[in-house]
């Protein structure tokens, strides 16, 4: 961790960051104003989000990640744009969604390139597995979506087979179908350097059905 990073986190979390207490969050407390929540989980050092948050004033983001370099870097960001519609939590997604987000709260969920733990022993470690994402459906809205991409192809495969197991979900381009990059998600410069590689982006958007 930076000493810029340090300071972000001793003296902008008062500010951007969010301390989740004992209860469901208040998601119009948190931002102070009623608007459609997408959350971000994983969002590494954070650019990716701020180019969202920029791009869309009207919508309120709340980013996920328990990397406290990358937490204590998207604060300095967000003092530096003044950005006023993206807030930051410190602790394990899993943990925030089973706790911490009510029902039927969220408009969109966002899971972008998700540590695949490619080695076959170590596939259990991956976050993507039915019990989290009936974590994601319970927190979504009825037309609300989960948009995730990966480039590992095998884990693109596992998301597809489970996402198949869950009746709540329909994939928006068909199914087993991948979706295009859509424009409001970013080309990051991790996704440039693994098109220079060789790997293909996969896409991936699940739509709530409605109750």
């Amino acid at each position: 961790m930076t000493d810029a990073q340090r300071r972000a986190l001793d003296e902008l979390w008062p500010g951007y960051g969010v301390d989740l207490g004992g209860g469901e969050l208040d998601l119009t407390a948190v931002f102070g104003r009623l608007a459609p929540v997408i959350m971000e989980i994983g969002f590494g050092n954070g650019e990716s989000l701020v180019q969202m948050a920029l791009a869309r004033p009207d919508n309120n983001f709340l980013g996920v990640e328990v990397h406290r370099p990358g937490v204590g870097r998207m604060l300095g960001r967000i003092k530096e744009l003044n950005l006023n519609n993206l807030k930051v939590v410190c602790v394990d997604a899993a943990e925030v969604l089973k706790s911490h987000i009510a029902k039927d709260v969220l408009d969109g969920v966002h899971i972008f390139f998700p540590d695949p733990w490619p080695k076959k022993r170590h596939h259990k470690r991956r976050l993507l597995q039915t019990q989290f994402i009936r974590s994601v459906e319970r927190a979504l809205k009825p037309g609300g979506r989960l948009h995730i991409a990966t480039d590992w192809q095998d884990y693109a495969d596992h998301i597809v087979e489970v996402m198949a197991s869950i009746e709540g979900f329909e994939n928006i381009a068909g199914k087993g179908v991948y979706s295009p990059r859509p424009e409001y998600r970013p080309l990051t410069k991790y996704e440039a350097r693994g098109e220079r590689l060789g790997h293909v982006v996969h896409d991936l958007i699940f739509e709530k059905r409605g109750t």
